[in-house]
């Protein structure tokens, strides 16, 4: 039973214990995420920090942030602040580039610098948009997520036994995703495996971070990235290095983490780059944006099985970066 304590100033009262059974449109989230699509306008830190004290109950025992919650579930939530919120500003409806759509899947190409849902000061997505759009949709989900400034690949489920059946090939590691990534400098034609640990953190306003650490850290996940040299450029005089780019473990943040850890950050990453680089780079070329891009996804459908590829171009902005960079002198 859910009790709220009304309060007589401006700021928001806390409401108390709340017991929230999960329905079949949330089955198969992540704790956290359920968390924080039901406490909307709850700060990050103080949602995970309730999960690790163990205030927070999954079916009366303790579960963990990444823990999968099933249709049924019951989520025994401490008292929390609620902050008043304004009125939500409207939705958007938007289409996107379509890549692939049949009655269980929905593919499009994500631009650049639209996160994939809404959240962390963010009003909206790709998710809400494309719903939005489609209000005829009885259905409508991420199977995936891409970060805000890569652009490529997204996969929806458009069923929920879609949605389960391709979250189960995200964890088994199943799909095949090739990224493109332009780095700063020579990427060394050795260096074709990457296997280093990492721990992900939340800061005390909330924000994510994650970075290498050592296979002793208590917390640390292994996680492994494949590398291969496409092409050298040097546009405006700068050396890059066009990468594909594997994943064995998708772990959060981890192809940039990887590259950057190289001494080769990702061209454009305001969060792991070089940022006296990103700023000169723009400058002579133009070049606004990250270039990390999901340029192929290859899984199994849900239904049936068959093998199933999807590529997505380079974006026009990266292509025409690419074209107009004079190759480096051959190494002798």
């Amino acid at each position: 039973m859910e009790r709220r304590i009304i309060g007589t100033g401006a700021a928001p009262a806390p409401t108390g214990v709340r017991r929230l059974v999960v329905d079949e449109h949330s089955a198969g989230q992540r704790l956290d995420n359920f968390l924080l699509r039901e406490l909307k306008g709850v700060p990050k830190a103080l949602v995970y920090r309730v999960i690790r004290s163990g205030e927070v109950r999954l079916n009366k025992g303790r579960a963990a942030a990444d823990t999968r919650v099933a249709s049924g579930d019951e989520v025994r939530v401490p008292p929390v602040r609620l902050p008043a919120r304004p009125a939500p500003a409207a939705v958007p409806a938007r289409e996107f580039p379509l890549l692939y759509e049949d009655d269980h899947l929905l593919a499009i190409d994500k631009p650049a610098g639209v996160a994939v849902h809404g959240g962390s000061g963010v009003a909206h997505g790709v998710i809400e948009q494309l719903r939005r759009a489609r209000p005829g949709a009885r259905f409508l989900e991420l199977v995936h997520r891409l970060d805000k400034e890569t652009s490529g690949v997204l996969l929806l489920a458009k069923r929920r036994s879609a949605l389960t059946a391709l979250q189960e090939q995200f964890r088994q590691r199943g799909p095949h995703k090739v990224y493109a990534a332009l780095v700063f400098g020579d990427w060394p034609e050795r260096l074709v495996r990457i296997d280093e640990p990492l721990l992900r953190t939340l800061d005390a306003s909330g924000v994510r971070h994650v970075r290498v650490v050592t296979p002793e850290h208590a917390e640390a996940r292994r996680s492994i990235t494949l590398v291969r040299v496409v092409r050298r450029d040097a546009p405006a005089g700068t050396p890059v290095t066009l990468l594909d780019v594997t994943i064995r473990t998708g772990r959060t943040h981890q192809i940039r983490v990887h590259l950057a850890h190289a001494g080769h950050p990702v061209v454009g990453d305001p969060k792991y780059g070089d940022f006296a680089r990103n700023r000169a780079f723009e400058r002579a070329t133009r070049f606004e944006r990250m270039f990390l891009h999901a340029r192929e996804l290859s899984f199994d459908h849900p239904a049936g099985g068959a093998r199933i590829t999807l590529a997505a171009p380079l974006p026009a902005d990266c292509a025409t970066l690419l074209a107009a960079a004079p190759s480096p002198p051959p190494r002798p």
